[in-house]
């Protein structure tokens, strides 16, 4: 028997690795039901549906690798990187999936509650806190929503040279802002924006996705330390989290 390795796990969802086949249990019926349909939409390679028994979703691997990781630099050449914005742009330019998608004024009223939180515990100096606030403002407007991945990190985009060979991880997919998903991408690779954005082509706000980096930053660091990331730990999506909130 293959072993089995624990890929991420945490009070919302586990996903494990048998071989060639990944078992993702979630509490939640719902979001593997937007996985499979999204994937089923999506105009860019997806990872296969097994089978899928709630709470229990198989789904095979994809060949290649990850684009990247987070807290190191990315292996992949800068033509990945544009076949990567290539694909996005057509997710980006499908027809919207027929599920709500985040509202604008749910954003903003986490932003305020995230922010507000961060202060209260002191998990990071105030101005830290508030100058990441005045940039991720620029996020909070109205967008024209778009077929978004939701959760488009580094490392649910696979490679193999420069191909692009799946896309995983869509429980989030929905109609959104495409800012966000370039911002997810290319957050903590920032150096990697304009290769991503030579495939991905026009329309990119630059702008909007520095600050979609500050608001990723803001709102996903209590999750992170309520779930049992290590905040100190070299490399860990906290880690590069809390230094992206650093930078001026």
């Amino acid at each position: 028997m293959d072993e089995v390795e624990v890929v991420v796990a945490h009070r919302r969802r586990a996903t494990l690795r048998v071989g060639d086949v990944f078992l993702k249990v979630d509490g939640d019926p719902a979001h593997a039901e937007v996985e499979v349909r999204a994937m089923a939409m999506a105009p860019v390679p997806t990872p296969a549906v097994l089978w899928r028994e709630p709470p229990v979703l198989a789904i095979a691997a994809v060949p290649g690798t990850a684009l990247g990781v987070l807290g190191r630099p990315s292996p992949a050449s800068p033509a990945a990187w544009a076949a990567a914005g290539a694909a996005v742009r057509r997710l980006h330019d499908a027809p919207l999936p027929p599920w709500p998608g985040p509202r604008l004024d749910d954003v903003a009223a986490e932003l305020d509650s995230e922010c507000a939180w961060l202060l209260a515990h002191a998990v990071l100096p105030a101005e830290v806190v508030r100058r990441n606030r005045e940039i991720a403002e620029a996020a909070v407007r109205p967008w024209t929503p778009v077929f978004t991945h939701g959760d488009l990190q580094i490392t649910h985009v696979f490679v193999d040279g420069d191909v692009v060979t799946g896309i995983i991880d869509w429980s989030e997919a929905a109609p959104g802002d495409a800012m966000a998903d370039l911002a997810t991408l290319t957050l903590g690779h920032e150096e990697r924006l304009d290769d991503l954005l030579a495939g991905y082509g026009s329309g990119a706000d630059r702008d909007v996705i520095r600050a979609w980096w500050s608001l990723r930053s803001l709102v996903a660091s209590r999750w992170l330390l309520q779930n049992g990331f290590d905040p100190d730990a070299p490399g860990c999506e906290l880690d590069v989290l809390r230094s992206r909130m650093r930078e001026p």
